[in-house]
Protein backbone atom coordinates (compact mmCIF):
# COMPACT_ATOMS: atom_id res chain seq x y z
CA UNK A 1 0.00 0.00 0.00
CA UNK A 2 1.73 3.09 -1.10
CA UNK A 3 0.49 6.27 0.55
CA UNK A 4 1.95 9.62 0.66
CA UNK A 5 2.11 11.11 4.43
CA UNK A 6 2.17 15.22 4.31
CA UNK A 7 3.93 15.89 7.67
CA UNK A 8 3.50 20.17 6.56
CA UNK A 9 0.63 21.01 9.00
CA UNK A 10 0.86 24.60 8.44
CA UNK A 11 -1.44 25.49 5.32
CA UNK A 12 -4.29 27.05 4.81
CA UNK A 13 -6.87 24.84 5.36
CA UNK A 14 -5.66 24.58 9.16
CA UNK A 15 -5.38 28.08 9.84
CA UNK A 16 -8.50 28.70 11.91
CA UNK A 17 -9.78 25.71 11.41
CA UNK A 18 -9.51 23.73 14.05
CA UNK A 19 -11.71 20.56 15.59
CA UNK A 20 -14.17 21.85 17.80
CA UNK A 21 -17.22 20.40 19.87
CA UNK A 22 -19.39 21.48 17.49
CA UNK A 23 -17.28 19.74 14.19
CA UNK A 24 -15.65 16.94 16.01
CA UNK A 25 -16.46 13.58 18.18
CA UNK A 26 -14.34 10.69 19.20
CA UNK A 27 -16.04 7.89 17.15
CA UNK A 28 -17.33 5.61 19.94
CA UNK A 29 -20.20 2.61 19.46
CA UNK A 30 -21.50 3.93 22.85
CA UNK A 31 -23.38 6.45 20.05
CA UNK A 32 -25.25 3.72 18.32
CA UNK A 33 -27.27 2.85 21.40
CA UNK A 34 -27.71 6.61 22.06
CA UNK A 35 -29.34 6.88 18.59
CA UNK A 36 -31.37 4.15 18.02
CA UNK A 37 -33.11 4.68 21.20
CA UNK A 38 -34.14 8.26 20.41
CA UNK A 39 -34.57 7.48 16.44
CA UNK A 40 -36.60 4.18 17.29
CA UNK A 41 -37.52 4.69 20.89
CA UNK A 42 -40.61 1.60 20.84
CA UNK A 43 -38.18 -0.91 18.37
CA UNK A 44 -37.53 -3.88 20.33
CA UNK A 45 -33.67 -4.31 20.83
CA UNK A 46 -33.76 -7.76 22.52
CA UNK A 47 -35.83 -10.91 22.78
CA UNK A 48 -34.90 -13.98 25.77
CA UNK A 49 -38.03 -16.04 26.00
CA UNK A 50 -40.45 -13.92 27.37
CA UNK A 51 -38.40 -10.73 27.87
CA UNK A 52 -39.11 -8.06 25.37
CA UNK A 53 -37.17 -4.72 25.63
CA UNK A 54 -37.25 -1.86 23.27
CA UNK A 55 -34.41 0.57 22.49
CA UNK A 56 -35.83 3.35 24.69
CA UNK A 57 -35.43 0.41 27.84
CA UNK A 58 -32.24 -1.17 26.68
CA UNK A 59 -30.90 2.68 26.81
CA UNK A 60 -32.38 3.49 30.41
CA UNK A 61 -30.55 0.48 31.91
CA UNK A 62 -27.46 1.04 30.19
CA UNK A 63 -27.47 4.07 31.60
CA UNK A 64 -28.85 2.84 35.47
CA UNK A 65 -26.19 0.58 35.07
CA UNK A 66 -23.17 3.22 34.10
CA UNK A 67 -23.93 5.05 36.96
CA UNK A 68 -24.30 2.47 39.73
CA UNK A 69 -20.92 1.55 38.64
CA UNK A 70 -19.60 4.85 38.93
CA UNK A 71 -21.18 4.91 42.08
CA UNK A 72 -19.02 1.50 43.16
CA UNK A 73 -16.09 3.45 42.76
CA UNK A 74 -15.60 2.29 38.92
CA UNK A 75 -13.18 4.53 37.49
CA UNK A 76 -12.05 5.50 33.55
CA UNK A 77 -9.94 2.73 32.65
CA UNK A 78 -11.02 0.42 35.36
CA UNK A 79 -11.82 -3.00 33.98
CA UNK A 80 -14.82 -4.55 34.39
CA UNK A 81 -15.31 -8.62 33.52
CA UNK A 82 -18.42 -11.16 32.56
CA UNK A 83 -18.68 -14.64 31.90
CA UNK A 84 -22.58 -15.55 30.59
CA UNK A 85 -23.79 -16.53 27.56
CA UNK A 86 -25.41 -14.52 24.79
CA UNK A 87 -27.67 -12.89 27.14
CA UNK A 88 -29.76 -9.37 27.28
CA UNK A 89 -27.23 -8.92 30.23
CA UNK A 90 -24.27 -9.84 28.07
CA UNK A 91 -25.21 -7.24 25.15
CA UNK A 92 -25.90 -4.66 28.10
CA UNK A 93 -22.43 -5.16 29.36
CA UNK A 94 -21.55 -4.17 25.99
CA UNK A 95 -22.75 -0.28 26.71
CA UNK A 96 -23.09 -0.02 30.18
CA UNK A 97 -19.36 -0.46 30.82
CA UNK A 98 -17.81 1.76 28.76
CA UNK A 99 -20.72 4.54 29.20
CA UNK A 100 -19.30 4.26 32.60
CA UNK A 101 -15.82 4.87 31.31
CA UNK A 102 -14.13 1.07 32.17
CA UNK A 103 -12.96 -1.63 30.08
CA UNK A 104 -14.98 -4.37 28.95
CA UNK A 105 -13.31 -8.02 29.33
CA UNK A 106 -15.65 -10.60 28.44
CA UNK A 107 -14.44 -14.15 29.30
CA UNK A 108 -14.62 -16.99 27.57
CA UNK A 109 -17.40 -19.55 29.45
CA UNK A 110 -15.50 -22.77 28.69
CA UNK A 111 -12.35 -21.41 30.12
CA UNK A 112 -10.93 -23.54 33.27
CA UNK A 113 -10.45 -21.93 36.82
CA UNK A 114 -6.87 -21.85 36.49
CA UNK A 115 -7.13 -19.85 33.01
CA UNK A 116 -10.05 -17.60 34.62
CA UNK A 117 -7.96 -16.52 37.83
CA UNK A 118 -5.14 -15.95 35.44
CA UNK A 119 -7.29 -13.24 33.34
CA UNK A 120 -8.85 -11.80 36.66
CA UNK A 121 -5.21 -10.57 37.72
CA UNK A 122 -3.81 -10.06 34.85
CA UNK A 123 -6.86 -7.67 33.90
CA UNK A 124 -6.90 -5.85 37.48
CA UNK A 125 -10.57 -6.72 37.21
CA UNK A 126 -12.62 -4.57 39.64
CA UNK A 127 -15.99 -6.10 39.22
CA UNK A 128 -17.50 -9.38 37.50
CA UNK A 129 -20.20 -9.87 36.64
CA UNK A 130 -21.19 -13.78 36.04
CA UNK A 131 -23.98 -15.78 35.11
CA UNK A 132 -25.10 -18.82 38.01
CA UNK A 133 -24.25 -21.41 35.50
CA UNK A 134 -20.90 -20.90 35.66
CA UNK A 135 -20.58 -20.19 39.37
CA UNK A 136 -18.97 -23.21 40.63
CA UNK A 137 -15.88 -22.64 38.32
CA UNK A 138 -15.85 -18.48 38.93
CA UNK A 139 -15.88 -19.74 42.63
CA UNK A 140 -12.91 -22.00 42.16
CA UNK A 141 -11.38 -19.26 39.83
CA UNK A 142 -11.93 -16.67 42.96
CA UNK A 143 -10.04 -19.07 45.39
CA UNK A 144 -7.05 -19.10 43.07
CA UNK A 145 -6.77 -15.18 42.44
CA UNK A 146 -5.29 -13.10 44.61
CA UNK A 147 -7.18 -9.89 42.81
CA UNK A 148 -10.68 -10.10 44.43
CA UNK A 149 -13.45 -7.97 42.54
CA UNK A 150 -16.72 -7.07 43.39
CA UNK A 151 -18.97 -10.17 42.03
CA UNK A 152 -22.48 -9.39 40.56
CA UNK A 153 -25.09 -12.79 40.09
CA UNK A 154 -26.81 -12.73 36.79
CA UNK A 155 -29.93 -14.41 37.78
CA UNK A 156 -31.41 -15.75 35.06
CA UNK A 157 -35.06 -17.37 36.02
CA UNK A 158 -34.68 -19.59 33.24
CA UNK A 159 -31.84 -21.50 34.27
CA UNK A 160 -32.42 -23.62 37.65
CA UNK A 161 -28.91 -24.97 37.76
CA UNK A 162 -25.78 -23.05 39.62
CA UNK A 163 -25.68 -20.72 42.83
CA UNK A 164 -25.68 -17.07 43.04
CA UNK A 165 -22.02 -16.51 44.68
CA UNK A 166 -21.92 -12.78 44.85
CA UNK A 167 -22.88 -9.84 46.92
CA UNK A 168 -25.51 -8.25 44.42
CA UNK A 169 -27.44 -9.26 41.56
CA UNK A 170 -27.50 -7.51 38.19
CA UNK A 171 -30.95 -6.19 38.29
CA UNK A 172 -30.57 -4.98 42.10
CA UNK A 173 -27.36 -3.00 40.54
CA UNK A 174 -29.00 -1.58 37.94
CA UNK A 175 -31.70 -0.23 40.13
CA UNK A 176 -28.98 1.37 41.96
CA UNK A 177 -28.22 3.97 39.32
CA UNK A 178 -30.65 6.57 38.26
CA UNK A 179 -31.20 8.46 34.88
CA UNK A 180 -30.44 12.00 35.47
CA UNK A 181 -26.30 11.18 35.70
CA UNK A 182 -25.05 11.56 32.53
CA UNK A 183 -23.03 8.72 31.38
CA UNK A 184 -18.99 9.15 30.56
CA UNK A 185 -18.21 11.15 27.53
CA UNK A 186 -15.41 9.15 25.41
CA UNK A 187 -12.69 12.24 24.71
CA UNK A 188 -9.88 10.08 23.14
CA UNK A 189 -11.45 7.40 20.49
CA UNK A 190 -7.98 5.87 21.37
CA UNK A 191 -9.03 4.95 24.97
CA UNK A 192 -9.49 1.43 25.35
CA UNK A 193 -13.24 -0.04 25.57
CA UNK A 194 -12.34 -4.18 25.27
CA UNK A 195 -9.55 -6.68 26.94
CA UNK A 196 -10.49 -9.76 24.79
CA UNK A 197 -7.84 -12.89 25.75
CA UNK A 198 -6.59 -14.75 22.78
CA UNK A 199 -7.00 -19.02 23.67
CA UNK A 200 -3.70 -19.66 24.88
CA UNK A 201 -3.51 -22.88 23.80
CA UNK A 202 0.81 -22.99 24.62
CA UNK A 203 0.93 -21.43 27.73
CA UNK A 204 -1.15 -18.11 29.12
CA UNK A 205 -3.76 -16.35 26.87
CA UNK A 206 -2.56 -12.87 25.99
CA UNK A 207 -4.60 -9.70 26.57
CA UNK A 208 -5.72 -8.05 23.05
CA UNK A 209 -7.49 -4.44 23.93
CA UNK A 210 -9.82 -2.77 21.25
CA UNK A 211 -10.15 0.97 21.33
CA UNK A 212 -13.13 2.70 20.80
CA UNK A 213 -12.18 3.71 17.30
CA UNK A 214 -12.04 0.02 16.13
CA UNK A 215 -15.06 -1.14 17.59
CA UNK A 216 -17.10 1.62 16.02
CA UNK A 217 -15.32 1.52 12.48
CA UNK A 218 -16.06 -2.53 12.65
CA UNK A 219 -19.05 -2.13 13.53
CA UNK A 220 -20.02 -0.84 10.67
CA UNK A 221 -17.65 -2.40 8.15
CA UNK A 222 -20.01 -5.64 9.19
CA UNK A 223 -22.99 -3.91 8.49
CA UNK A 224 -21.85 -2.93 5.23
CA UNK A 225 -19.93 -6.13 4.08
CA UNK A 226 -22.97 -8.14 5.22
CA UNK A 227 -25.18 -5.51 3.11
CA UNK A 228 -27.25 -5.78 5.91
CA UNK A 229 -30.98 -4.82 5.60
CA UNK A 230 -32.27 -2.05 7.74
CA UNK A 231 -33.71 -3.19 11.48
CA UNK A 232 -31.80 -6.46 10.95
CA UNK A 233 -33.19 -9.51 13.34
CA UNK A 234 -30.30 -11.46 14.68
CA UNK A 235 -29.72 -14.36 15.94
CA UNK A 236 -26.70 -14.43 18.95
CA UNK A 237 -25.19 -17.93 18.15
CA UNK A 238 -21.86 -16.46 18.09
CA UNK A 239 -20.29 -16.29 21.61
CA UNK A 240 -20.31 -12.78 22.74
CA UNK A 241 -17.26 -13.35 24.40
CA UNK A 242 -15.55 -14.20 21.10
CA UNK A 243 -13.90 -10.94 19.64
CA UNK A 244 -16.60 -9.16 21.50
CA UNK A 245 -19.25 -10.95 19.15
CA UNK A 246 -17.21 -9.93 15.87
CA UNK A 247 -18.49 -6.35 17.28
CA UNK A 248 -21.95 -7.29 16.52
CA UNK A 249 -23.64 -5.60 19.51
CA UNK A 250 -22.50 -2.75 18.04
CA UNK A 251 -23.51 -3.44 14.54
CA UNK A 252 -27.06 -4.56 15.71
CA UNK A 253 -27.36 -1.27 17.94
CA UNK A 254 -26.10 0.73 14.79
CA UNK A 255 -28.82 -1.20 12.52
CA UNK A 256 -31.52 -0.39 15.43
CA UNK A 257 -31.83 -4.49 14.35
CA UNK A 258 -33.19 -6.79 17.14
CA UNK A 259 -31.09 -9.13 19.41
CA UNK A 260 -32.74 -12.45 19.49
CA UNK A 261 -30.67 -14.11 23.01
CA UNK A 262 -29.89 -17.75 22.97
CA UNK A 263 -28.15 -19.28 26.37
CA UNK A 264 -27.32 -22.78 24.22
CA UNK A 265 -26.09 -23.66 20.64
CA UNK A 266 -28.24 -26.75 19.69
CA UNK A 267 -29.68 -27.45 16.05
CA UNK A 268 -33.46 -27.19 17.93
CA UNK A 269 -33.38 -23.98 19.12
CA UNK A 270 -31.89 -22.25 16.52
CA UNK A 271 -34.50 -23.30 14.03
CA UNK A 272 -37.36 -22.99 16.40
CA UNK A 273 -35.76 -19.15 16.44
CA UNK A 274 -35.53 -18.77 13.28
CA UNK A 275 -39.01 -19.64 12.23
CA UNK A 276 -40.98 -17.83 15.14
CA UNK A 277 -38.72 -14.52 15.26
CA UNK A 278 -38.10 -14.57 11.55
CA UNK A 279 -34.06 -14.89 12.10
CA UNK A 280 -32.81 -13.00 9.08
CA UNK A 281 -28.88 -13.06 10.10
CA UNK A 282 -26.16 -15.27 12.73
CA UNK A 283 -22.83 -16.33 12.55
CA UNK A 284 -21.06 -19.04 13.29
CA UNK A 285 -18.34 -21.53 12.77
CA UNK A 286 -18.46 -24.38 10.08
CA UNK A 287 -19.03 -27.06 12.50
CA UNK A 288 -22.15 -24.90 13.72
CA UNK A 289 -23.67 -25.34 9.82
CA UNK A 290 -22.65 -28.77 9.70
CA UNK A 291 -24.67 -29.38 12.60
CA UNK A 292 -27.66 -27.31 11.52
CA UNK A 293 -27.02 -29.33 8.09
CA UNK A 294 -27.45 -32.63 10.40
CA UNK A 295 -30.56 -31.91 11.75
CA UNK A 296 -33.80 -34.02 11.10
CA UNK A 297 -35.61 -32.54 8.36
CA UNK A 298 -38.85 -31.67 10.19
CA UNK A 299 -37.02 -28.96 12.35
CA UNK A 300 -35.65 -27.38 8.87
CA UNK A 301 -39.17 -27.48 7.16
CA UNK A 302 -41.18 -24.19 7.14
CA UNK A 303 -38.37 -21.40 6.88
CA UNK A 304 -39.75 -19.65 3.81
CA UNK A 305 -37.70 -16.48 3.81
CA UNK A 306 -33.68 -15.69 3.10
CA UNK A 307 -31.43 -16.35 5.73
CA UNK A 308 -27.70 -14.60 5.69
CA UNK A 309 -25.14 -17.09 7.48
CA UNK A 310 -21.37 -15.61 8.38
CA UNK A 311 -18.73 -17.64 8.86
CA UNK A 312 -15.25 -17.85 9.85
CA UNK A 313 -12.44 -20.14 11.09
CA UNK A 314 -11.79 -23.27 8.94
CA UNK A 315 -13.01 -22.84 4.89
CA UNK A 316 -16.44 -24.20 4.51
CA UNK A 317 -16.68 -27.29 2.75
CA UNK A 318 -18.37 -27.61 -0.57
CA UNK A 319 -21.10 -30.24 1.13
CA UNK A 320 -21.76 -27.29 4.13
CA UNK A 321 -22.47 -24.74 1.69
CA UNK A 322 -24.73 -27.19 -0.38
CA UNK A 323 -26.90 -27.83 2.45
CA UNK A 324 -26.64 -24.17 3.72
CA UNK A 325 -28.13 -23.04 0.18
CA UNK A 326 -30.71 -25.82 0.39
CA UNK A 327 -32.27 -24.27 3.48
CA UNK A 328 -32.54 -21.13 2.03
CA UNK A 329 -29.30 -20.25 3.69
CA UNK A 330 -26.68 -17.57 2.11
CA UNK A 331 -23.12 -18.16 3.17
CA UNK A 332 -20.75 -15.39 3.41
CA UNK A 333 -16.84 -16.16 4.19
CA UNK A 334 -15.02 -13.64 6.83
CA UNK A 335 -11.42 -14.05 8.25
CA UNK A 336 -9.70 -12.26 11.06
CA UNK A 337 -8.12 -12.92 14.54
CA UNK A 338 -8.62 -11.73 17.61
CA UNK A 339 -5.94 -9.08 17.67
CA UNK A 340 -8.24 -7.56 14.39
CA UNK A 341 -11.84 -7.51 16.04
CA UNK A 342 -12.69 -10.35 14.46
CA UNK A 343 -13.38 -10.05 10.75
CA UNK A 344 -11.33 -7.42 8.70
CA UNK A 345 -10.98 -9.49 5.60
CA UNK A 346 -14.32 -10.91 3.85
CA UNK A 347 -14.59 -13.00 0.58
CA UNK A 348 -16.54 -10.54 -1.07
CA UNK A 349 -18.90 -11.98 -3.67
CA UNK A 350 -19.11 -11.12 -6.95
CA UNK A 351 -22.84 -11.45 -9.25
CA UNK A 352 -20.89 -13.11 -12.31
CA UNK A 353 -19.73 -15.89 -9.84
CA UNK A 354 -23.71 -16.87 -9.58
CA UNK A 355 -23.70 -18.48 -12.74
CA UNK A 356 -20.99 -20.88 -11.86
CA UNK A 357 -21.48 -24.92 -10.64
CA UNK A 358 -22.03 -25.02 -7.04
CA UNK A 359 -18.27 -27.11 -6.41
CA UNK A 360 -16.83 -23.77 -7.83
CA UNK A 361 -18.70 -21.39 -6.01
CA UNK A 362 -17.74 -23.40 -3.20
CA UNK A 363 -13.88 -22.81 -4.03
CA UNK A 364 -14.41 -19.26 -4.56
CA UNK A 365 -16.37 -19.05 -1.43
CA UNK A 366 -13.91 -20.91 0.97
CA UNK A 367 -10.69 -18.17 -0.07
CA UNK A 368 -10.59 -15.71 3.10
CA UNK A 369 -11.04 -12.80 0.49
CA UNK A 370 -10.33 -8.61 0.48
CA UNK A 371 -10.00 -6.48 3.02
CA UNK A 372 -13.36 -5.62 4.71
CA UNK A 373 -14.58 -1.98 4.01
CA UNK A 374 -12.82 -0.40 7.05
CA UNK A 375 -9.27 -2.02 6.90
CA UNK A 376 -6.93 0.10 5.36
CA UNK A 377 -4.02 -2.17 4.46
CA UNK A 378 -4.03 -6.17 3.53
CA UNK A 379 -1.41 -8.19 1.71
CA UNK A 380 0.58 -11.24 1.47
CA UNK A 381 3.93 -10.86 1.75
CA UNK A 382 7.51 -12.50 2.55
CA UNK A 383 7.24 -12.82 6.58
CA UNK A 384 11.42 -11.39 6.37
CA UNK A 385 11.22 -8.33 4.06
CA UNK A 386 7.35 -7.77 3.84
CA UNK A 387 8.19 -7.48 -0.04
CA UNK A 388 4.52 -8.60 -1.66
CA UNK A 389 4.35 -12.26 -3.21
CA UNK A 390 3.49 -11.98 -6.64
CA UNK A 391 -0.83 -12.54 -7.26
CA UNK A 392 -0.30 -16.03 -8.81
CA UNK A 393 -2.78 -18.30 -6.46
CA UNK A 394 0.65 -20.18 -6.05
CA UNK A 395 3.64 -18.05 -4.22
CA UNK A 396 3.42 -18.93 -0.65
CA UNK A 397 3.58 -15.51 2.31
CA UNK A 398 2.09 -14.67 5.74
CA UNK A 399 -1.02 -12.50 5.64
CA UNK A 400 -0.34 -8.77 7.44
CA UNK A 401 -3.08 -5.92 8.02
CA UNK A 402 -2.64 -2.81 8.75
CA UNK A 403 -5.51 0.12 10.02
CA UNK A 404 -7.88 1.18 12.50
CA UNK A 405 -9.30 -2.43 12.46
CA UNK A 406 -5.78 -3.13 14.19
CA UNK A 407 -5.79 -3.38 18.04
CA UNK A 408 -4.04 -1.37 20.12
CA UNK A 409 -1.51 -3.96 21.10
CA UNK A 410 -1.29 -6.44 24.06
CA UNK A 411 -1.80 -5.49 27.37
CA UNK A 412 1.15 -5.29 29.75
CA UNK A 413 2.89 -6.94 26.87
CA UNK A 414 5.61 -4.69 24.78
CA UNK A 415 7.88 -6.72 23.27
CA UNK A 416 5.30 -9.01 22.22
CA UNK A 417 3.00 -6.08 21.08
CA UNK A 418 6.18 -4.67 19.34
CA UNK A 419 7.17 -7.87 17.29
CA UNK A 420 3.91 -8.35 16.05
CA UNK A 421 3.54 -4.77 14.77
CA UNK A 422 6.93 -5.14 13.23
CA UNK A 423 7.37 -3.20 9.67
CA UNK A 424 4.56 -1.00 10.57
CA UNK A 425 2.22 -4.30 9.60
CA UNK A 426 0.28 -6.79 11.61
CA UNK A 427 1.50 -10.42 11.37
CA UNK A 428 -1.46 -12.79 11.63
CA UNK A 429 0.79 -15.82 11.24
CA UNK A 430 -1.03 -17.46 8.67
CA UNK A 431 -0.08 -18.59 5.47
CA UNK A 432 -1.84 -17.97 2.18
CA UNK A 433 -1.51 -17.52 -1.89
CA UNK A 434 -2.67 -14.20 -3.48
CA UNK A 435 -4.64 -14.86 -6.54
CA UNK A 436 -4.46 -12.94 -9.38
CA UNK A 437 -7.71 -10.79 -8.62
CA UNK A 438 -6.68 -10.03 -5.63
CA UNK A 439 -8.38 -12.57 -2.98
CA UNK A 440 -5.71 -14.13 -0.23
CA UNK A 441 -6.34 -18.21 0.40
CA UNK A 442 -5.08 -19.67 3.62
CA UNK A 443 -3.11 -22.39 3.28
CA UNK A 444 -1.66 -23.19 6.99
CA UNK A 445 -0.55 -21.58 9.75
CA UNK A 446 3.10 -20.83 9.61
CA UNK A 447 3.65 -23.53 12.35
CA UNK A 448 1.40 -26.09 10.51
CA UNK A 449 3.28 -26.31 7.33
CA UNK A 450 4.26 -30.06 6.60
CA UNK A 451 7.97 -29.74 4.76
CA UNK A 452 8.14 -33.41 3.00
CA UNK A 453 10.65 -34.56 0.70
CA UNK A 454 11.82 -30.35 0.26
CA UNK A 455 8.34 -30.09 -0.89
CA UNK A 456 5.52 -27.77 1.18
CA UNK A 457 2.22 -29.15 2.05
CA UNK A 458 -0.92 -27.40 3.18
CA UNK A 459 -2.92 -29.27 6.17
CA UNK A 460 -5.47 -27.24 5.04
CA UNK A 461 -5.50 -28.77 1.64
CA UNK A 462 -5.54 -32.16 3.04
CA UNK A 463 -8.34 -31.27 5.60
CA UNK A 464 -10.44 -29.41 2.89
CA UNK A 465 -10.15 -32.75 1.07
CA UNK A 466 -11.05 -34.92 3.82
CA UNK A 467 -14.22 -32.57 4.84
CA UNK A 468 -15.19 -34.04 1.69
CA UNK A 469 -15.84 -37.33 2.57
CA UNK A 470 -19.13 -38.24 2.85
CA UNK A 471 -18.42 -39.92 6.75
CA UNK A 472 -16.18 -37.65 7.69
CA UNK A 473 -17.45 -35.10 10.15
CA UNK A 474 -14.34 -33.31 11.70
CA UNK A 475 -10.59 -33.64 10.43
CA UNK A 476 -7.39 -31.86 11.39
CA UNK A 477 -3.95 -32.82 9.81
CA UNK A 478 -0.20 -32.07 11.42
CA UNK A 479 3.24 -33.39 10.48
CA UNK A 480 4.65 -36.37 11.84
CA UNK A 481 8.44 -37.29 12.01
CA UNK A 482 9.54 -39.30 9.47
CA UNK A 483 13.10 -40.55 8.75
CA UNK A 484 12.83 -40.73 4.80
CA UNK A 485 11.05 -37.69 4.13
CA UNK A 486 11.64 -35.24 7.09
CA UNK A 487 7.38 -35.04 7.61
CA UNK A 488 4.63 -37.03 6.43
CA UNK A 489 0.95 -35.54 6.53
CA UNK A 490 -1.27 -37.47 9.63
CA UNK A 491 -4.77 -37.05 10.19
CA UNK A 492 -6.94 -37.35 12.76
CA UNK A 493 -10.41 -37.94 11.92
CA UNK A 494 -14.15 -38.07 13.72
CA UNK A 495 -16.36 -39.74 11.87
CA UNK A 496 -20.04 -39.36 11.31
CA UNK A 497 -22.52 -41.74 13.24
CA UNK A 498 -22.73 -45.13 12.13
CA UNK A 499 -19.37 -45.25 9.17
CA UNK A 500 -17.98 -47.50 12.29
CA UNK A 501 -16.64 -49.43 8.83
CA UNK A 502 -15.03 -46.71 7.32
CA UNK A 503 -10.99 -47.74 7.40
CA UNK A 504 -7.71 -45.86 7.36
CA UNK A 505 -7.06 -47.60 4.17
CA UNK A 506 -10.48 -46.37 2.78
CA UNK A 507 -9.66 -42.34 3.55
CA UNK A 508 -5.93 -42.94 2.44
CA UNK A 509 -7.37 -43.98 -1.16
CA UNK A 510 -10.51 -41.40 -1.40
CA UNK A 511 -7.23 -38.59 -0.43
CA UNK A 512 -5.21 -40.29 -3.12
CA UNK A 513 -8.18 -40.04 -5.51
CA UNK A 514 -8.54 -36.07 -4.71
CA UNK A 515 -5.04 -34.94 -4.77
CA UNK A 516 -1.54 -35.64 -5.37
CA UNK A 517 -0.77 -38.80 -4.03
CA UNK A 518 2.62 -37.34 -2.14
CA UNK A 519 0.37 -35.36 0.23
CA UNK A 520 -2.11 -37.97 0.90
CA UNK A 521 -1.76 -38.56 4.67
CA UNK A 522 0.31 -41.68 5.08
CA UNK A 523 -1.76 -42.18 8.89
CA UNK A 524 -5.39 -42.04 9.74
CA UNK A 525 -5.94 -41.42 13.50
CA UNK A 526 -10.03 -42.10 14.33
CA UNK A 527 -11.15 -40.27 17.60
CA UNK A 528 -12.51 -37.09 18.75
CA UNK A 529 -10.68 -33.75 18.38
CA UNK A 530 -8.74 -32.13 21.23
CA UNK A 531 -10.30 -28.27 20.89
CA UNK A 532 -9.44 -25.40 22.93
CA UNK A 533 -12.07 -23.00 24.74
CA UNK A 534 -12.94 -21.36 21.66
CA UNK A 535 -13.42 -24.81 19.75
CA UNK A 536 -9.97 -24.62 17.92
CA UNK A 537 -8.32 -27.59 17.44
CA UNK A 538 -5.24 -28.43 19.44
CA UNK A 539 -2.80 -29.14 17.06
CA UNK A 540 -0.23 -29.09 18.84
CA UNK A 541 -1.72 -32.18 21.11
CA UNK A 542 -2.14 -33.93 18.04
CA UNK A 543 1.79 -33.40 16.95
CA UNK A 544 2.48 -34.53 20.17
CA UNK A 545 0.40 -38.00 19.78
CA UNK A 546 0.98 -38.33 15.94
CA UNK A 547 5.33 -38.39 16.60
CA UNK A 548 4.15 -41.28 19.07
CA UNK A 549 2.49 -43.34 17.05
Amino acid sequence: MNTYVNNENNTVFNVGLEKNQANYAALSPITFLQRAASVYPNRTATVYGNIHRTWQETYDRCLKLANALRSRGINPGDTVSIIAPNLPEHFEAHFAIPMAGAVLNSINIRLDAQAIAFILEHGESKVLLVDKEFSSVVKAALELSQNKPLVVDIDDPTWEDGETIGSIDYESLVNEGNLDTPHFAVQDEWDAITLNYTSGTTGNPKGVVYHHRGAYLNAISNSISWSMSPHPVYLWTLPMFHCNGWCFPWTIAAMTGVNVCLRHVRADDIFNLIKSEKVGYFCGAPIVLNMLNAADDDLKAGINHTVDVMTAGAAPPASVIAGMEELGFNVTHVYGLTETYGPSVVCSWHDEWNTKPLEEKAKLKARQGVRAPMLDGLMVADPVTLKPVPKDGKTLGEIFMQGNLVMKGYLKNPETTDESFSGGWFHSGDLAVWHPDGYAEIKDRSKDIIISGGENISSIEIEDVLYRHPHIQEAAVVAKKDEKWGETPCAFVALTPGSEGISDKDIIQYCREHMAHFKAPKNIVFGTLPKTSTGKVQKFLLREKANHL
